[in-house]
């Protein structure tokens, strides 16, 4: 088989398949006696890759289908440069008709030998991003033409080995895992153009025929990379909170919207008010064009009926992964962003899983004190959960609480007792945010006031004293202000700086107002900013009838259902879009979430 040219290519059309294949298999045998004239032939017609003629195009097209019917005459060692030159093919590079060819053949080779199984499965995962020279490209019509016709085949492709080959798919995993492109890259536009278009394989995969087989092992990868991302965005060179502000979390949150209503994600990090702000920061636009992206498919998994199964994979994850996580601030978003398409389900499997580990002992202490931060800030930001539930929520909390209290004899120890004080915290941090709507219905009313909350707060352990001082002196204000709980007086001790400072016990509350710009708009119809709330101490003539405010819970519990006979899963307690849109403007301030005055 010489090089390329007009006659031979005539000539070879009167040459079947048949006599086709059995000129290369002659071609690959001789190879092992050492005659590599016609082999290396065929390799070097195989090497044409730009600018095609349509000749050329029938070329590759002849020699690829005659390769496949040759698989088995191909040998790991005498043909390495076939097995190279196979491999380093790029989709991308060639029209439909050489696409078709090169994929059968990948498929058949894997099929042919288990030697080369993990070698074809890289070569089409390679292809999940296009050659850097294609980028340029990729977001015009005609690139977005190319991207389908590649990726259709790819993922086919991997679909047909998996079918051939039974241990394909854990071989999969593997390989997408080690192919994922550098996250933490300094290259900006270029890489992430190819980690979205890596992750859209990925989440394809997922979504796909062989999702049962390696959709799992997809989410939690795709987690994991968030949360490279996430941890990456450092607090500490973006934002340092002054330690001798005396302003409230609260008050820090509603100082946030003052910022302008638009910024540009391009331009460099700005100065806004003396502090830093998000904007231009590199890796933030990575993980919010990630984030945005995640959302898009979890939304698709709903509305395909898939999202149930989707989020135990997503739980999975949470829990050995992004719990453990320090100082995560955007990735935990996915739960919350899963919750609010499915509260009843979804929502309800959160939340269960939350109380599970914070009351289990098996759990170390860390970790149940960051699933009560996430319980915490989850009943307290989701516009989508009755007040009904969150009394039910509340009062299995107190409960544990209370329990604590009379099991506790001699000397009181604050850093003995993390989990009651983070319990508390969590507690009063719900309350801030929903009191005055657990008090406009007398039956939730009933229900608080039977909560022990005065023996608790009264206990010798002292969480008024021992937790921090912004969440206290909120909660106190707007208990005395309903004239609900009497409170003596309130002394910030030593125990508090300890708590609330230093030793800050990892004490969070993880869904602080979301800060990335693209992907803000799944997330801002859900959540409640503090600004929203109402307190018990802003009297009803204040209210400024366009307010949007969680204040009476809006559209208040327009449910009917008897407590006494409502389980913690209550079937119809979960309001749906009954909110007005906010039109508030996302706070200017980076805040870190490592601490409950991360608000």
């Amino acid at each position: 088989m010489g090089a390329v040219g007009g006659d031979e290519h005539a000539d070879m059309e009167d040459i079947s398949d048949y006599e086709l294949s059995h000129h290369v298999r002659e071609a690959l045998k001789a190879v092992v006696l050492g005659e590599r004239g016609e082999y290396d032939q065929l390799i070097g017609n195989m090497h044409h890759t730009e600018h095609l003629v349509p000749d050329e195009v029938a070329m590759l097209v002849t020699i690829l289908r005659a390769l496949t019917g040759a698989v088995s005459y191909i040998d790991v060692v005498h043909h390495r440069s076939l097995l190279s030159s196979i491999c380093g093919m790029s989709l991308w590079n060639y029209g439909p008709d050489v696409m078709d060819a090169l994929v059968e053949l990948v498929v058949a080779l894997a099929a042919s030998n288990g030697k080369y199984v993990d070698l074809c499965l890289d070569m089409l995962v390679t292809n999940f991003i296009p050659p850097y020279n294609f980028l340029e490209i990729l977001k015009q019509p005609r690139g977005l033409a190319k991207k389908d016709q590649v990726i259709v085949r790819v993922h086919l492709a991997l679909k047909g080995i998996a079918d051939l080959v039974p241990l394909a798919p854990s071989r999969l995993e593997q390989i997408v895992r080690e192919r994922v492109p550098n996250v933490l890259s300094k290259e900006a536009v270029s890489l992430t153009q190819q980690i979205v278009v890596y992750v859209e394989n990925m989440l394809k995969l997922e979504s796909g025929d062989m999702g049962e087989l390696v959709g799992n092992s997809m989410i939690f990868e795709l987690v994991n990379r968030l949360i490279d991302l996430d941890v990456e965005i450092g607090w500490d060179e973006i934002l340092l909170d002054d330690p001798n502000s005396n302003k409230g979390i609260f008050e820090m949150e509603l100082e946030d919207m003052a910022r302008p209503t638009e910024m540009d994600m391009d331009e460099p990090e700005k100065e806004y008010s003396g502090r830093k702000v998000l904007w231009g920061n590199v890796v933030a636009q990575k993980l919010d064009t990630l984030m945005d992206l995640t959302f898009d498919h979890l939304q698709s998994c709903f509305k395909n009926g898939r999202l149930l199964q989707v989020f135990e994979a997503l739980l999975q994850s949470f829990q050995s992964t992004v719990l453990t996580a320090y100082k995560s601030k955007f990735a935990q978003f996915i739960m919350f962003y899963a919750c609010s398409l499915d509260p009843e389900d979804c929502g309800t499997q959160f939340v269960s899983k939350l109380l599970e580990i914070f009351r289990s002992t098996i759990y170390p202490h860390e970790w149940r004190m960051s699933a009560v931060a996430y319980l915490a800030s989850y009943l307290s930001r989701a516009k989508f959960l009755s007040t009904s539930y969150v009394t039910i929520i509340l009062e299995s909390l107190l409960g544990w609480c209370y329990k604590y209290c009379k099991n506790q004899r001699g000397e009181v120890t604050p850093k003995n007792h993390r989990v009651f004080y983070a319990g508390c915290q969590a507690v009063m941090y719900v309350l801030c945010f929903r009191l005055r709507s657990i008090l406009a219905t007398p039956q939730l009313k009933s229900q608080l006031l039977n909560m022990r909350l005065e023996q608790i707060f009264k206990h010798a352990l002292n969480p008024l004293e021992v937790c921090l001082p912004s969440i206290v002196e909120e909660f106190v204000r707007q208990a005395k202000a309903a004239d609900v709980f009497v409170f003596d007086h309130l002394n910030e001790s030593d125990a508090s700086h300890a708590f609330g400072g230093f030793q800050r016990l990892d004490v969070f509350f993880p869904f602080d107002p979301y800060l990335l710009k693209k992907s803000d708009r799944f997330i801002r119809p859900n959540f409640i900013y503090w600004s929203m709330v109402r307190p018990t101490y802003e009297d009803d003539d204040d209210e400024d009838d366009d307010d949007v405010s969680v204040k009476d819970d809006e559209e208040v519990d327009d449910f009917d259902v008897n407590l006494s006979k409502m389980s913690i899963t209550p079937k119809d307690s979960f309001m749906f879009g009954d909110h007005p849109q906010s039109r508030m403007q996302m706070p200017s301030r980076i805040r870190p979430s490592t601490s409950p005055e991360s608000l």
